[in-house]
């Protein structure tokens, strides 16, 4: 075997903890492949002879580069959206996709990558690499040009701000299901106490309609189930699906995909709803997990 196919059997055994990585750096499962790939690149280019721990290295690099990517992103934008939701990992209501599991290891949930959106670049990459991966600071101070305690103190302040704005969310997705249907239930019945009674008084709601759709964030139970009965209205079919290892919907109008909900339940309530409603990403899912 030469260098080079013992590089590549040894990459191919790591993606998918680099995948893992550029995902919750990046949000996009697409820019996070591209993210790999570069990493890939790199690698194939470096003299990696005197590389001690290769799967560390590579963590770095691909690090290094979704954090250019991160940058770069934050210049493009001309005018940023209040809400972008990231790209969801969706399965059947019947369990997780082997594939997906390294991306959603550690209960990646929506929700927590939204809360990743609100960070510096720096404070998220310190983050996700001590908090969620145990990068040592000494190793992530040189990819954001700082010192290990300065490096230290942008984790520390992404912490602050997760625990602050991303509820611990009920373990048991039986459980989960249960609030579900609750929750639909009321709406179908158009029983606004029922619906009020599910969510939690200071329920969450973010829509992420792209460029040209409706975005919204709103806040309460009585505001939000106020919204569930207007769309309870028009014809939407429902269909559970996991979204991100969690309890999700995605509805249908038409037979096209309307939306797709991401909840984050709470001591039996609904404490947070994610929804996308771009259709151009709606339409690039891949719902064929969902069974007829």
């Amino acid at each position: 075997m030469t260098e080079q196919e013992w590089l590549a059997e040894q990459f191919e055994d790591y993606r998918p903890q680099l995948r893992a990585v550029a995902y919750r750096m990046l949000g996009s499962l697409s820019e996070a492949d591209d993210a790999v790939q570069d990493a890939w690149l790199r690698a194939g280019r470096a003299d990696t002879s005197e590389v001690e721990n290769l799967r560390a290295w590579l963590t770095t690099v691909v690090a290094r580069v979704s954090l250019n990517m991160l940058r770069a992103r934050g210049t493009r934008r001309e005018g940023p959206l209040d809400v972008r939701l990231p790209d969801p990992i969706i399965d059947s209501a019947d369990g997780t996709d082997p594939e997906h599991e390294a991306l959603l290891a550690d209960s990646v949930g929506l929700a927590l990558l939204v809360v990743l959106e609100t960070l510096t670049p720096a404070e998220r990459l310190s983050f996700v690499l001590h908090d969620m991966f145990a990068v040592p600071f000494e190793d992530i101070a040189p990819i954001v040009d700082r010192s290990p305690e300065a490096t230290r103190q942008l984790a520390s302040r992404a912490r602050r701000r997760v625990r602050g704005a991303d509820p611990v969310p009920d373990a048991d997705l039986t459980a989960q299901w249960e609030v579900v249907e609750a929750f639909l239930a009321a709406a179908r019945g158009g029983d606004f106490d029922a619906l009020v009674a599910v969510l939690d008084p200071d329920v969450e709601v973010r829509a992420d309609g792209g460029v040209a759709g409706i975005t919204q964030h709103i806040r309460g139970a009585e505001k939000v189930a106020g919204q569930a009965l207007m769309f309870s209205r028009i014809g939407l079919t429902m269909r559970r699906a996991l979204v991100n290892g969690a309890a999700g919907m995605i509805s249908f109008r038409d037979g096209a995909p309307f939306s797709l909900c991401a909840l984050t339940i709470k001591n039996g309530r609904i404490a947070k709803m994610n929804f996308l409603t771009d259709p151009e990403r709606l339409a690039a899912l891949d719902l064929a997990v969902l069974g007829d």
